[in-house]
């Protein structure tokens, strides 16, 4: 394994984002009570059936929902067959932040024309209003736009991903220079509970998992309309230490497939100041590991577990441990005293803060279906 150590002591924590408020305002009228009567239902639901999944481990902070304990070797999945390649070439290689949705009350994805026009009038609205949106230099009115993702659900129960694009340019810009795009976004599930969803009231549709990229300032604005329009809220989406430690077992067991090229971790260690260390293993090196690591499980299952073609979390945390492991032979410096917070390959990063970044698209369902679970674990109830 390589031994390159990089150590950085920061005066300070990391900088954590500040999210807008997710509070929902609604009109005052008789649909107050119809919704709110229906948004408690769906709460209830989701307690009652993700408290008694089977096969779940504990989750930080949530102990009454669990996150699951055993997962499917990825599979390639050649999505360019299905999915507009300009859409795709959007959601490969972007950076985005991660938040949660709760249900949206009413949403239709039929009428997502109309939802471009009533975004674009808001943020005129709200622009107007002094809450401009902080870019480089001037620039005019902003328009919304609304499409739709096929082909990226998996299962009869996911709703299809939405795309949201805001496009504006400067003021100075020729008059036959296009719009180009200031903001992205988008909503999805990807192969999400199915006992929840179908649990869900008819007119609530279930999108957990929302990515952004642009201004700051825009994104408060969309989640602002989608609360007010949809009766839903927004959350920050952080990626958990187990669920980091997922992704980089699940990204190294397609390197047969898609070199790994690196598996790179940085580390937080609790000191004073904090100690930041970044960990870089050639792909060959954490390839063996994971291989030893999954003979073991071959051992002591037999035939059967190699038919079954699942990941336990007993493997991922036998994979870690041979990291740490190695590391400390080397360096003594032992990692379980840190917290993980970023881990990247060449099928893509992902960072504790919720920053992800998916570089591989054959790999981007395996990706989104693990974030999806978190997204509907870290909903309120």
């Amino acid at each position: 394994m390589a031994k390159e150590l990089k150590l950085r002591a920061s005066a300070g924590t990391p900088n954590m984002e500040r999210q807008p408020s997710s509070v929902t305002r609604t009109p005052l009228n008789s649909v107050v009570v119809q919704r709110r009567s229906k948004t408690r239902s769906y709460r209830l639901s989701y307690r009652s059936c993700l408290g008694a999944a089977s096969r779940l481990g504990l989750t930080p902070a949530l102990t009454a929902r669990r996150l699951n304990t055993s997962r499917r070797a990825p599979k390639s999945h050649n999505i360019t067959e299905k999915v507009n390649l300009e859409q795709l070439a959007l959601l490969v290689k972007t950076e985005w932040q991660l938040s949660y949705v709760t249900p949206l009350y009413q949403f239709r994805h039929t009428q997502l024309k109309s939802y471009s026009r009533q975004l674009s009038a808001f943020i005129a609205a709200e622009k107007q209003q002094g809450l401009a949106v902080e870019l480089e230099g001037p620039q005019k009115p902003f328009r919304a736009s609304f499409s739709l993702v096929q082909g990226m659900a998996q299962s009869d129960d996911d709703a299809e991903m939405v795309l949201i694009q805001i496009h504006s340019k400067p003021l100075f810009l020729r008059q036959d220079e296009p719009q180009k795009p200031v903001w992205s976004g988008w909503l999805t599930c990807i192969n999400g509970n199915p006992d929840y969803l179908r649990s869900l009231p008819k007119d609530f549709i279930c999108l957990p998992l929302f990515g952004s990229s642009g201004a700051e300032g825009l994104t408060s604005l969309v989640k602002s309309w989608f609360q007010q329009s949809f009766d839903c809220c927004f959350g920050p989406l952080e990626i958990s230490h187990m669920s980091l430690q997922w992704l980089m077992a699940l990204w190294t067991n397609c390197h047969t497939e898609s070199s790994l090229q690196h598996l790179k971790m940085i580390w937080t260690l609790s000191v004073t100041p904090p100690l930041q260390v970044t960990y870089t293993v050639r792909p060959e090196d954490a390839w063996d590991l994971w291989c030893s690591v999954r003979k073991e499980k071959e051992n002591e299952g037999g035939e059967e577990a190699e038919e079954e073609s699942s990941i336990d979390i007993e493997e991922v945390v036998r994979f870690m441990q041979g990291l740490k492991s190695h590391f400390y032979r080397h360096f003594r410096l032992d990692l379980s005293a840190g917290s993980l917070n970023q881990v990247s390959t060449a099928l893509g990063s992902a960072k504790y803060s919720g920053r992800i970044k998916i570089s591989n698209s054959k790999y981007m369902i395996t990706t989104l279906t693990l974030l999806t679970e978190c997204a509907l674990l870290k909903m309120p109830i």
